[in-house]
């Protein structure tokens, strides 16, 4: 194998989760915020959901390395299609419980003095759920009706869902599942990685097997590898696994990008390439908001400026309601669970909450650019055969212009007092009173 040409200690692209080659990249680490802050509510539900292959189980089970198994009982449960009864009894299996019979009842009343016990004895109760999106919904209720199970105002056990993203779907449109919803206190979509992590993702891999710099890479490898991959991390690995085994089999020391090519045609040949499929990338999308929203390119006799100014509303509707409320939740419960967050899992929340309020910000700051070019564009086109009907909307999106002005202002003076709490938050953990474990 080319580990052995490489002199590599182990293979760096198996296609099995291992939290020993957990890399954080951008989307992993909100990720894993959301999922130290859900963990910290001590109840109900997360859902974590993100194509095949994402890295959803490789998240899960470096999280769950960090966790002290003194302070809490975790159960994983890989789920086919089961109905309500079934997974009772494979969640009863999964923390190792022998049921009497084979009914409900049984494994219910099992798995509650299960509970009961854990609690007494200070642990804690989490079941992981991986494959959500093969559960029916009597399963999905009965997952439900399990985290009703209190002692006193205590809930026992906690539950994290992975799926796939038509589980997010049906979570979200199932018009049965609106208890479930309401239970949902953190969820987060896991996305592809940048162009720009493909590189440092390859070589932290490399670097966990002993890499020395040999093989070297052609830096336009990595660009084609996320073109070819989508940025999903199990898609790299395919990729780049059979691209070393080339290397080694023509006992190449740089790799390069006719050797990509060759690995691509090779796999497309064998199938293999069947499941390493461009995925759409999120600018794609978001190039379109200005034809989607009605600016189609065929030409247009006149504009309706009711259109635009909707719009235009809309977004500055939007603008005005970022008072950082998600950033303050996010604030509120590392403060609220100081006590079971070290410093780097408090730094976490901070800049999820950092994060978002940002790009809430600059996508809405985007979308007024768009909407302003383009209402200029239409009217410099339409000008010379409509006279003067766009002056009064000139005016409008003056006004509209100015009022972003005043809520960029609002919103710098909302950041520098967030950074200031944010700060004095850190030097509270750093003090070294609030240094222990997520339990």
């Amino acid at each position: 194998m080319f580990d052995d040409f490489y002199g590599l200690d182990a293979r760096p692209f198996q296609l099995t989760p291992d939290p020993a080659f957990y890399f954080e990249s951008s989307t992993h680490r909100k990720a894993l915020s959301y999922l130290g802050y859900g963990l910290a509510q001590g109840e109900g539900f997360v859902v974590i959901t993100g194509e095949v292959g994402a890295g959803k189980s490789t998240l899960v089970a470096y999280l769950m390395a960090t966790i002290d198994p003194a302070r809490m009982t975790a159960a994983n449960v890989v789920t086919s299609a089961l109905d309500g009864e079934e997974i009772v009894h494979v969640v009863a299996q999964s923390f190792g419980l022998p049921v009497q019979g084979h009914d409900k009842a049984s494994a219910l009343g099992t798995l509650e003095a299960f509970f009961h016990d854990e609690a007494r004895a200070s642990r804690r109760c989490l079941l992981i759920v991986d494959e959500a999106q093969n559960l029916s919904v009597s399963a999905l209720e009965e997952l439900r009706m399990l985290s009703n199970f209190q002692l006193g105002s205590h809930p026992l056990l906690q539950t994290l869902l992975l799926g796939q993203p038509e589980f997010r779907e049906t979570l979200l449109e199932s018009n049965q599942l609106e208890q479930l919803r309401q239970r949902v206190i953190a969820t987060h979509h896991l996305g592809p990685m940048h162009v720009r992590e493909v590189q440092p993702y390859v070589e932290h891999r490399l670097g966990c097997v002993g890499w020395k710099g040999n093989p070297s890479f052609d830096p336009a490898l990595f660009p084609a590898i996320h073109e070819a991959t989508g940025g999903i991390p199990r898609r790299i690995n395919q990729i780049v696994n059979r691209l070393l085994l080339l290397g080694a089999v023509d006992r190449r020391e740089h790799l390069d990008a006719a050797m990509l090519e060759q690995v691509l045609d090779e796999m497309n040949d064998d199938g293999a390439l069947a499941v390493v499929t461009k995925v759409a990338e999120p600018e794609v999308a978001a190039a379109q908001p200005v034809e989607a929203a009605g600016f189609a390119s065929a030409p247009v006799q006149a504009i309706d400026t009711s259109v635009v100014m909707a719009l235009i509303e809309s977004a500055l509707a939007d603008r005005e309601a970022l008072d950082t409320e998600g950033a303050t939740a996010l604030i509120e419960a590392a403060l609220a669970h100081r006590d079971m967050l070290d410093t780097a899992g408090a730094n976490a929340l901070i800049e999820a909450a950092m994060a978002g309020r940002d790009a809430q910000f600059s996508e809405l700051h985007s979308a007024i650019a768009q909407l302003t070019a383009a209402a200029e564009e239409r009217e410099a086109s339409a000008r010379q055969a409509q006279g003067e009907q766009f002056g009064a909307l000139e005016q409008q999106l003056a006004d509209a212009i100015a009022r972003s002005d005043k809520l960029e202002a609002r919103l710098g003076e909302t950041e520098r007092t967030l950074r200031h709490t944010l700060t004095m938050l850190i030097e509270w953990i750093e003090s070294g009173d609030g240094q222990r474990n997520v339990a």
